[in-house]
């Protein structure tokens, strides 16, 4: 059985960090051929990064063979955007992609080349793969045919992604300097309109009041995108100078790329993991962070209502809203509720039950449903049905 998969590798993006994971997960399976070819990068300023995955694992993702022209196969897969609809030479094709704001935006159609997307996927036969119902409903909104728009949800590599041992947890955060402190944490590219950066920083305004010894880590991706600045102008129009002066000292700010190895130590000293976000396809973190055994707070109504669960993750009231840009376009997003944030951040501090509870349901969690050996059995079924007869019977550990 072959396959090609047309995406980008290499990049601190979470289109090309979904895409290499699959790919190693791909490669524990002899009967499976599998071609790459590398898509360029949506921005100049983005560049190839090495060192996310260890030694093995990066060398056989360079390893897989480029596709050559007009190849054929059972399935053409494509990770990158803007969104590809046309037709491969492929048994199947499909796209991956996300509907954060609940559409397909303007400025991706206008990528794609076409006047509609609705009408460009009609007049294909392409497959369109999302993570989450969130997602999907946003295709459907702007005109995908249902019947082929599937759910395929992210995954986590536990290998990676797991609890430290108690001692070198506290041993790990004795060497960073918080070893003392209740730590919160937040990952991403840090979009105020999309990830709620200023709500959590107002939040934590609060909480630091009430709770001096705590401390918010914020990891961004200042290789594509301005974290660092877009936290900056949150602040400025979320707080008020005497908050912004309380907090500055308690905030640890990680902009560099770090391997996935480094990242998951960030989950692993910290103690809750919070998510106040209004618009996102999927929001992975959330799944790395209970992988490591933290409480999670995130945001209701969104996608993670998919994959979080009660035992690890207290949900955030929120609105479901809309809102109008310029051109016309009407976007959704669901508004947390400030007051119900700072609620569940106290609450995470003050239960030391339901941390621990979460310790050991997170995790469990994760290898019962979201592994990416059980997201990739979900993506081949789909995209090469045969195959389903002839999987591996183990699952080998390849970081």
């Amino acid at each position: 059985m072959h396959i090609i998969i047309e995406g980008w590798r290499f990049l601190p993006h979470s289109y090309a960090i979904v895409n290499q994971f699959q790919l190693l997960e791909m490669l524990k399976r002899p009967q499976l051929k599998i071609y790459h070819q590398d898509m360029p990068y949506i921005s100049k300023s983005w560049q190839p990064v090495t060192g996310l995955f260890p030694q093995n694992s990066e060398t056989a993702l360079r390893n897989i063979p480029n596709r050559s022209p007009q190849q054929a196969a059972d399935a053409t897969l494509r990770m990158y955007a803007p969104f590809n609809l046309n037709s491969s030479t492929s048994n199947r094709t499909a796209i991956f992609g996300c509907t954060e704001w609940g559409i397909v935006t303007k400025s991706i159609i206008k990528g794609m080349g076409v006047n509609s997307f609705a009408e460009a996927h009609a007049q294909s036969d392409t497959i369109i793969i999302t993570p989450s119902h969130w997602s999907k409903e946003g295709f459907i909104r702007s005109g995908a045919e249902e019947s082929r728009v599937a759910v395929v949800p992210l995954g986590v590599n536990p290998n990676i992604y797991h609890p430290l041992p108690i001692d070198e947890r506290n041993t790990l955060r004795q060497k960073l300097g918080i070893d003392n402190c209740f730590v919160f944490l937040n990952v991403g590219v840090m979009c105020n309109s999309s990830q709620g950066v200023g709500r959590l920083l107002k939040a934590f305004a609060t909480i630091v009041e009430h709770y001096p010894d705590t401390k918010l880590i914020l990891k961004g991706r200042d290789a594509i995108f301005p974290s660092k600045d877009s936290i900056a102008k949150a602040g400025k129009v979320a707080l008020t100078d005497a908050e912004m002066e309380r907090i500055q000292p308690k905030i640890i700010y990680v902009g560099k790329t770090l391997s996935f190895l480094e990242l998951a130590q960030l989950y692993q000293v910290a103690d809750a993991y919070v998510s106040p976000y209004l618009a996102e396809g999927f929001n992975l973190p959330v799944l790395e962070a209970a992988g490591c055994g933290l409480p999670v707070i995130c945001t209701r109504g969104g996608p993670t209502d998919d994959f979080t669960n009660p035992n690890f993750a207290l949900a955030i009231d929120s609105q479901l809203q809309t809102s109008h840009t310029k051109d016309g376009e009407i976007l959704r997003f669901v508004l947390p509720e400030q007051d119900h944030l700072v609620e569940l951040m106290q609450t995470i501090i003050e239960n030391t039950l339901f941390r621990e509870q979460a310790r050991k349901a997170g995790p469990l969690w994760i290898v019962q449903n979201f592994t990416w050996k059980q997201v990739v059995d979900r993506l081949l079924d789909l995209l090469i049905p045969s195959l389903k007869l002839s999987r591996p019977t183990f699952d080998p550990i390849i970081l």
